[in-house]
């Protein structure tokens, strides 16, 4: 228990010492060094308790030590994933200025605004700005800019997606949300018992509690597959999870709570509408988990499996119902401009080494299709109960032919107990 404890305050330090670094969100540079020497850190203190428990006996469930926790393993993953998050809630987010649009698109809902309807800059929200979001521009005060359709041209468009920190420290202050609505309805739920002095401070405790339910989860599924529920610590230890999660408060760690849920569904033999049901809601929240439906599904479970598409499928589509009722097409967002600015040099980089950007797109569709038909075709009948290998192999294949830039993109990959 002593090399647990003290592996924790080990890396608690460590992400204590990067959060004194500051913001980097413009200095990507600074970013990559103190990230990598996070990262280098946790590998050596992954590697040892990885072998100390390869090599100790863990019997039913129980794990070496003395007193009440070491009966009580996930309990004491649950703890020391907050022990982990605890200094990053003293800290402004150090690797980008995500959570202000997120404290702000919750605003704006609980105003009665749709917030698919006007961009920040529209002086018709103007009643809704604070010094802290908005330094440089007061209720008062005319931006003078209102909301219009994006730019399709790209140059165009980048234009447009410029900041303006003078006047506020929103990103792309003249962009519509790209949020799908259950990542806005957890926005308006955080806003809502959160004050507006606190800036983003509700978003860092709630991502650090998703984080922390989220390990627990993952303890649960591995005890209850018979192995050493443990190594959950490796989550909630992940320099990812606790830049990213917590201090960094993305959403993505929604993604990855619901995905896990709706492993443990599918692992408890659950019915596949409440399996559907979880990954829909995790598609709500960026519909890239859309690429994981096929892992829960198998071609040997017809009836089940169609309900579980239907059901996910359903549940993004009655998601964004309302607001298109309230705001038409204006329900998109900026989703096709983020397409349109993401195809360059960006997208693909790495199939980009080998082939063309358009021969690249077109290899990234192939090779994902092809993992979705080994996901759905796999022979191990065992996995349309426990899904979490094919939904992990097929979320990384969509990172690895996309490769996106932007780390917290991964955080439904981290509770993956494979």
């Amino acid at each position: 228990m002593s090399r647990i404890y003290g592996s924790t305050a080990v890396l608690a330090l460590t992400y204590l010492a990067l959060y004194c670094v500051g913001n980097t969100d413009g200095r990507r540079w600074l970013y990559l060094i103190v990230t990598l020497a996070t990262w280098v850190v946790f590998a050596v203190v992954a590697r040892r308790f990885w072998l100390a428990r390869r090599d100790g006996a863990v019997e039913g469930g129980a794990v070496e030590g003395d007193g009440r926790l070491a009966t009580r393993p996930v309990l004491l993953v649950a703890l020391l994933a907050a022990a982990i998050q605890l200094p990053g809630m003293f800290f402004a987010p150090v690797s980008s200025t995500d959570l202000n649009r997120y404290v702000w698109d919750g605003r704006v809902q609980l105003s009665g605004v749709d917030p698919y309807r006007y961009v920040p800059f529209d002086d018709r929200l103007a009643h809704l700005r604070d010094p802290i979001l908005f330094p440089g521009l007061r209720p008062d005060q005319s931006s003078g800019y209102t909301t219009e359709p994006l730019p399709t041209d790209r140059a165009a468009l980048l234009e447009v997606a410029k900041n303006y920190p003078e006047q506020t420290v929103l990103s792309r202050p003249r962009f519509p949300t790209p949020y799908p609505p259950v990542a806005e309805a957890y926005y308006t739920a955080v806003s809502a018992v959160t004050p507006w002095s606190w800036g983003v401070k509700g978003f860092q405790l709630a991502g650090a509690a998703l984080a922390v339910a989220t390990a627990a989860l993952v303890s649960l599924y591995l005890r209850a597959r018979g192995r050493d529920p443990l190594l959950a610590l490796l989550f909630a230890w992940c320099p990812t999870v606790v830049l990213e999660a917590g201090n960094g408060g993305h959403v993505d760690i929604l993604v990855a709570f619901f995905i896990v849920l709706a492993v443990l569904a599918a692992q408890a033999r659950r019915g596949p509408l409440l399996v559907g049901l979880l990954v829909g809601l995790a598609a709500g929240v960026k519909l890239t988990p859309f690429v994981m439906l096929p892992g829960f599904v198998s071609w040997k479970r017809l009836p089940a499996s169609a309900v579980r598409i239907a059901t996910a499928i359903g549940t993004v589509v009655l998601s964004y119902l309302p607001h298109f009722l309230a705001v038409g097409t204006l329900v998109l967002g900026s989703i096709g401009g983020y397409v349109v600015e993401e195809n360059g040099e960006n997208r693909a980089s790495l199939l980009q080494l080998g082939v063309g950007l358009s021969a690249a797109n077109l290899l990234a569709v192939v090779i994902t299709l092809g993992v979705a038909c080994w996901a759905v075709f796999r022979r191990r009948t065992l996995s349309f109960d426990d899904p979490a290998l094919p939904a992990l192999v097929l979320l990384g294949t969509l990172l690895f032919t996309t490769t996106p830039v932007l780390a917290w993109y991964s955080l439904p990959c981290s509770p993956s107990p494979q």
